[in-house]
């Protein structure tokens, strides 16, 4: 079994879901976190595997985005999340269009005015899948423009 190696950096690639998914798969994880001004270079060079950033900005050492890798991988260990199900139709498992997840509604059906799409309790399944996908698309297109239109992320 190999093990992986994981550094911590904002030098790193920008971490996502199928990073996520990929070290999810591993049987060996070791993260390596620096802490202000970092790590040696030799560390950066010789020992990682892969360099891993969770955003363009800096905090003060590697512990928060270990522990955001940490959450978002231990998601998938057998019993984590209770349901296997929890893991399927996730925002960033993006389909062809690079679309997010459609948005969810709950109860109750009106809150402060604002009801639940009547389509989501029509009960007709094929609408409904019809309407999550489009619903979809536009919250992509409002809230992350930038996965519109370019190939699905790796």
């Amino acid at each position: 079994m190999m093990t992986h190696v994981v550094l911590m950096t904002p030098k790193g690639r920008t971490y996502n879901y199928r990073i996520t998914e990929k070290l999810a798969d591993l049987d060996h994880l070791i993260i390596l976190c620096g802490h202000y001004e970092g790590v040696d270079h030799r560390v950066f060079d010789e020992l990682a595997d892969e360099r891993l950033s969770i955003g363009d900005y800096i905090l003060t050492g590697g512990e928060i985005p270990a522990m955001v890798v940490v959450d978002s991988v231990s998601r998938y260990i057998d019993g984590v999340l209770g349901k296997e199900q929890s893991l399927a139709k996730e925002s960033f498992q993006f389909g062809k269009d690079n679309s997010l997840k459609y948005p969810v509604y709950t109860r109750p059906e009106e809150f402060e005015g604002h009801k639940v799409p009547d389509v989501l309790l029509s009960g007709n399944h094929k609408e409904i899948e019809r309407w999550r996908k489009e619903a979809a698309h536009e919250l992509t297109k409002e809230s992350r423009p930038d996965l519109v239109g370019n190939p699905p992320l790796f």
